[in-house]
């Protein structure tokens, strides 16, 4: 599997930084924390986290398993030794290498790219410290529903001749869970208080480049990375003029799952 076109996604992704900035103001960082950003990208939302506690810098650490995504955060955020640096590290989330290290785990954008959701909230309580209170696990991923005509479109697309025998195993890459489920692992993972839900978030794309720029790297880039490199543009544009044909053209249903947690004192 490539890896992400990182440069790509810091331009393209500003849903991704908005949605985040609300799961930011539901983390509520306060001066001393110390916060992991789970997935932390391009770094945009690691700053944001950061700059925004209340009282004072948090003291943050980025952590994704894109090393692209890693090389532009490196390149964009403070450098270990300066004034304000955050710490990044190359690991999985589904194994996080920490133990009882942080006060808060945020997760934006991120998890629905793990099948294995139980191991992730269980990895994420290890990493939790116990104390007064219980660390706190504030995230959002796509859930259940999320892009579902975009997927349909596509699937319509893997059907044909001229893509078909490229997608003959196909399997999907991501996790688009629901609150049900969601609240279960929570709580068999050892927080309590686990709430989980869904918020309706469509994106809107003003016009046939703008969605085509956006989709072929964010949502269709394991489809594409199937294809040679003849058909990519095709396929982009192919699914491009579906989206043109939908009642709202250009419009992505996005569905996020959101969490929000506590660790239960040991």
């Amino acid at each position: 599997m490539t890896d992400w076109d990182a440069s790509r996604y810091h331009r393209v992704s500003d849903p991704q930084f908005d949605w985040g900035q609300r799961v930011i103001a539901r983390l509520k960082p306060v001066a001393g924390e110390r916060i992991l950003d789970l997935g932390c990208g391009t770094g945009r939302l690691t700053q944001e986290i950061r700059r925004v506690a209340l009282g004072g810098p948090a003291s943050v650490v980025g952590l994704d398993r894109s090393g692209s995504m890693l090389a532009v955060a490196r390149a964009a955020v403070p450098h270990a030794g300066d004034t304000g640096s955050i710490p990044l590290v190359h690991a999985d989330g589904a194994a996080l290498p920490f133990r009882s290290a942080f006060d808060a785990v945020f997760s934006a954008a991120t998890l629905h790219w793990i099948h294995d959701h139980q191991a992730v909230f269980e990895s994420v309580a290890v990493a939790l410290d116990d104390g007064a209170g219980g660390g706190r696990f504030v995230a959002q991923c796509g859930g259940r529903g999320n892009l579902q005509r975009m997927l349909e479109h596509t699937a319509q697309l893997q059907a044909l001749e001229t893509y078909r025998e490229y997608f003959s195993d196909w399997r999907d890459p991501w996790n688009f869970a629901g609150p049900e489920e969601t609240t279960q692992r929570l709580h068999a993972a050892g927080f309590h208080e686990g709430e989980a839900w869904l918020e309706e978030a469509p994106v809107h794309l003003d016009t046939a480049e703008k969605y085509a720029d956006f989709v072929a790297c964010v949502c269709i880039r394991h489809h594409l990375e199937r294809l040679p490199l003849p058909l990519r543009e095709h396929f982009t544009q192919d699914l491009t003029a579906l989206a043109a044909r939908d009642a709202q053209p250009y419009t992505l249903d996005y569905w996020r799952l959101n969490i929000a947690a506590r660790k239960a004192r040991g």
